[in-house]
């Protein structure tokens, strides 16, 4: 080493400001246990566990050399939920950050904390302007944050707290807090009362702390790209029937999207396998057979069914078809949307009916679809008995799951809806079923259907008292047109009786989705 070098265990310092990260904790735990020593020390594991696995990117560190000296915990929120009146607990979901949410439009202030030992570097600051950065970054609003004022019980007999906030503006009085969060650009908004009931320094006290991003650019959605409240669903429960050719099953199903269209629908949905009734034209004697023949027409009725959506000016979910790929049989549902793009979403668990007798497989990716009215997610009738996939598409802020099935009998349709009807009040989302019915006599192991469409919702009070927004006369062709609220969802994820989405424990459990997307 020349004269001139110095090696980093030769200086002073070393900073770096990073993102927090899970083995932080016991220095984390042991700056707090410092700060906190009067008003109950650190957080469990289990709460920053919550916090760095919710929301990485908003938990910020200073290290000096590897140990942590300084960090900063944010969450996202969807400040209207909550309003100036809210006490820390409630906007922070007890430190667990389950309040957050991605698409929040205020970055809040969970915590700063600063060793004292290192309180002479400005730490704080650098700490401040990474919180900034990232809202930036994020395009949010602001920063809102509630500051404790913890010199304030040298003075609450001589002052109330308004007083006093107003003494620290002119700099009458040095608050170790709130005079720092006013040199970096804070304003008070208020005064909230029982903030922290345990922060007797500051007499449960505390200040609301705003800080405007200048740079904030609002949506302004035009009236064709804006998003929509509400959404007009439209089911086909549909009548098996023998058809002589694929002509005749594409004008009944051009019967049913005309039909929804007239009635303003913004989707129609077409259950599994609605064109089995093709499968009676397979040359051949064995079900495997007719499966694979019913494949060869899946090219022209899925281009039939994205001209139907583009020139009925409605998307259709056309049901599912069985596909051949590199000499696999697979079954795929199809978004065709009215813009004229398709998108698709493979069954991922074939039932052991189609693996045994017709050899299927069983795809590799799950998708939220973004729609021009909410974002939607489809899983073929087996799929939906699999709460792991209602899971990871809620994660992707879904708001209406659609399942197209095809049962046989009422305890094989039951299975199907009883699971579909927990997947809405668990993931807080809408859940429309359709349907078969009828019978194939000429087709062998699919002769027979049962099956009863239905449209479900969350369970509370602005809901149907039963969950069940409507539902068909079991058995009997016809369609379900209903209208879905979406603002109701997020007032639900908010202001329900249950809190699904946010009481989740992310500390104790999560489901990852580790296949395609």
């Amino acid at each position: 080493m020349s004269q001139d070098q110095t090696s980093v265990e030769d200086t002073e310092h070393h900073l770096e400001l990073r993102n927090l990260r899970l083995d932080d904790y016991n220095d984390v735990k042991t700056l707090m246990d410092k700060v906190y020593v009067n008003v109950g020390g650190a957080w469990p594991y289990k709460n920053f566990k919550a916090q760095v696995n919710t929301f990485p990117d908003g938990q910020i560190c200073i290290e000096d050399k590897g140990k942590v000296v300084a960090f900063a915990i944010s969450v996202i929120v969807d400040y209207e939920q909550f309003g100036d009146k809210h006490s820390y607990d409630e906007i922070t979901g007890d430190a667990y950050l389950s309040t957050h949410d991605p698409n929040g439009d205020v970055l809040y202030g969970v915590e700063v904390i600063v060793c004292p030992e290192y309180r002479g570097l400005r730490l704080g600051r650098r700490l401040y302007e990474a919180r900034k950065e990232l809202c930036r970054n994020l395009n949010l609003k602001s920063i809102m944050a509630g500051g404790r004022i913890p010199n304030y019980a040298n003075y609450a007999n001589e002052m109330s707290p308004y007083e006093y906030i107003e003494q620290v503006k002119s700099k009458d009085i040095y608050d170790p807090i709130l005079t720092f969060q006013l040199s970096n650009g804070f304003e008070v908004k208020q005064v909230l009362t029982a903030y922290l009931p345990e922060d007797e320094a500051s007499k449960g006290y505390a200040t609301l702390l705003q800080w405007h991003n200048i740079y904030f650019e609002p949506d302004s959605p035009s009236l064709i790209e804006g998003k929509k409240s509400s959404a007009r669903i439209g089911c086909i429960q549909w009548q098996m029937r023998y058809f002589n050719n694929v002509e005749e099953l594409l004008q009944q199903a051009e019967y049913f999207v005309d039909a929804l269209s007239d009635y303003g629908c913004d989707v129609a949905l077409f259950p599994e396998f609605f064109n089995a009734p093709l499968m009676g034209l397979s040359p051949g004697e064995s079900s495997i057979d007719a499966i694979w023949h019913l494949a060869t027409y899946t090219d022209e009725i899925l281009t039939a069914m994205s001209h139907l959506a583009v020139s009925y000016n409605i998307n259709v979910i056309a049901g599912s078809m069985p596909v051949v790929e590199d000499d696999e049989l697979y079954n795929v549902a199809y978004v065709c949307k009215r813009d004229g793009t398709i998108e698709s979403q493979y069954k991922l668990h074939p039932t052991p009916h189609e693996k045994k007798d017709w050899i299927m497989k069983g795809g590799d990716s799950l998708k939220v679809f973004d729609t021009d009215f909410g974002k939607i997610g489809v899983l073929i009738c087996y799929d939906v008995e699999f709460p792991e996939l209602g899971r990871v598409l809620s994660e992707q802020e879904m708001q209406i799951l659609f399942v197209p099935f095809w049962t046989d009998t009422k305890n094989g349709y039951l299975r199907v809806r009883r699971c579909a009807q927990a997947r809405a009040i668990e993931n807080e989302c809408y859940v429309a079923i359709a349907g078969s019915v009828g019978n194939l006599p000429k087709v062998d192991n699919v002769d027979i259907q049962y099956g009863q469409t239905a449209v479900f919702s969350p369970s509370d009070f602005a809901f149907p008292h039963d969950a069940i927004v409507s539902e068909t006369t079991p058995n009997t062709e016809m369609t379900l047109i209903v209208d879905l609220d979406l603002d109701k969802l997020n007032r639900l994820q908010n202001e329900g009786s249950v809190r699904n989405y946010l009481d989740r424990r992310r500390d104790l459990y999560r489901v990852d989705w580790i296949g395609n997307r």
